[in-house]
């Protein structure tokens, strides 16, 4: 048989395997294909009337065995290649960042992820910041995050693009149902084409500090510290010089430089004022550690870095988060704030190390928060320390999925009555987490004992929450 034939024999076999596929009991899908392979000199016309006598079709109903041999010809099958990437431009693939879509010529790429975040949380959700808080008790169920998530790469492998959906944000009985509605959280393009710079444009969470840029799911805990809503410069609108040098050297290092609206998410400038941010990140043992919680990976080479970072920024705000702009307790809001009345400059120092199942993370804050209107100056210092360990590699009677992890946080910060006066919260918590397929697919229990010293009266309070979190992506 000639190559000609062969593939004319070959398209036949793909074609009939497709529609078999999916038409294997409806009759008029088999009159059709039928009718398909007659037309194309497939079948004769006996064999058209014998098959239409049948309830249902196979391959082998039709095809000759021989198909397996014809696909074997080493002719055969590069021409047959060339044809599936003609006909067929685009793979489909699973990956650990979700579904990929790739064309053959590798200039395209889209990974596409679902991700959802289950957690009951009792006697509160929210960290308790003011004694007010202690004795609500409040048993809940949510859905703390319902994300989308679509990456890749267009034209060249180096030019990335990333979104990143909220669908249904959890809300309170008073908010408005505006408030649930879904929202684009992450937008960028990366330029990246050398290793020792490149550029960031759109709005992301800014590379900072290593707890906030975490991702939620990639996190030890059920949620990041008592200190993460004081301190986060969060989500910002921007562009960013970044690059990685002196790889797999003991100078290994990364560094970060941006400007941003300063505004949060999805919010236009007021005015002329920057945010302006860099962070300097020193991998001590030549190898980089990813933002990435847990040594789930078991890493066989010892891996740590030390980082600082600074950000300044003047404006309405004194915090961020994923809603945007906000204020901290005892400042005015965003809405009532001059456009300019907060001059804030803050730094952070980061330790983080991996190796063989353990894991450990450390930041130390230092924030001031210069009020321009009332001529007053706040400080506010916090941090947290944190470990975690597989004992599976210790004692093997552990199952081996098992991480039990520690930490330890605290924030000092103004009085929300009287700024003059200094509040202390603190922060123990245990966890365990067991993961069925990494990050992707784990449950998270932790266990905290939270503390309040109220300087202004004299009083302090305590009390202890559990959580438990199912965080799986798909």
């Amino acid at each position: 048989m000639n190559i000609k034939k062969a593939l004319i024999r070959t398209n036949q076999i793909a074609l009939l395997t497709a529609s078999l596929g999916v038409a294997a009991s409806s009759n008029a899908a088999d009159q059709e294909l039928l009718d398909i392979l007659l037309s194309n000199g497939a079948i004769d016309q006996s064999q058209y009337d014998a098959l239409m006598q049948r309830e249902t079709l196979n391959s082998t109903d039709i095809l000759p065995d021989t198909s397996t041999e014809i696909i074997s010809s080493p002719a055969v099958a590069t021409e047959v290649s060339r044809q599936i990437e003609e006909k067929f431009p685009v793979k489909a693939s699973r990956v650990s960042s979700g579904f990929r879509f790739e064309t053959s010529d590798e200039k395209f790429r889209t990974d596409l992820q679902w991700r959802a975040q289950t957690r009951y949380t009792t006697p509160f959700r929210s960290d308790p910041r003011k004694l007010s808080a202690f004795g609500k008790d409040q048993s809940n169920f949510e859905a703390r995050r319902l994300r989308m998530k679509i990456g890749g790469h267009g034209f060249q492998p180096w030019l990335r693009y990333y979104f990143e959906v909220d669908l249904q944000p959890s809300r309170d009985t008073d908010d408005g149902a505006s408030n649930a509605s879904a929202r684009v959280i992450d937008w960028r393009i990366d330029v990246a084409k050398w290793d020792w710079g490149g550029i960031r444009l759109g709005q992301w969470k800014v590379d900072m500090n290593r707890e906030r840029v975490d991702s939620s799911g990639r996190q030890q805990f059920v949620e990041r510290s008592i200190a993460n809503r004081v301190f986060t410069i969060d989500r910002q609108v921007g562009i960013q010089l970044r690059g990685h040098l002196f790889q797999d050297t003991p100078a290994d290092m990364r560094y970060f430089a941006g400007v941003f609206n300063g505004e949060g998410r999805g919010v236009n400038n007021t005015d002329d004022n920057m945010m302006y941010m860099g962070r300097l990140q020193w991998n001590f043992l030549g190898r980089d550690v990813p933002f990435r919680q847990t040594d789930v990976e078991y890493t066989e080479l010892p891996m740590g870095s030390l980082a600082i970072a600074g950000a300044t920024n003047k404006g309405s705000c004194t915090r961020w988060s994923s809603s945007g702009c906000g204020n901290l307790d005892g400042f005015e809001s965003a809405a009532n704030a001059a456009p300019d009345q907060y001059d804030i400059n803050q730094v952070v120092q980061e330790f983080a190390f991996k190796y063989r199942g353990f894991s450990a993370q450390q930041e130390l804050h230092r924030k001031r928060i210069t009020d321009t209107v009332n001529n007053t100056k706040s400080e506010l210092t916090g941090g947290y320390v944190q470990a975690g360990y597989f004992f599976h590699n210790m004692f093997p009677a552990v199952p081996e999925p098992l991480e039990l992890a520690i930490r330890y946080a605290f924030v000092d910060e103004p009085n929300a009555s009287t700024l003059q006066f200094e509040n202390a919260r603190e922060e123990l918590t245990v966890g365990a987490n067991w993961f069925f397929s990494g990050h992707n697919n784990k449950i998270t229990v932790d266990f905290s004992h939270l503390k309040l010293d109220d300087a202004l009266v004299n009083i302090g309070e305590s009390e202890n929450r559990l959580r438990m979190q199912w965080d799986v992506s798909f």
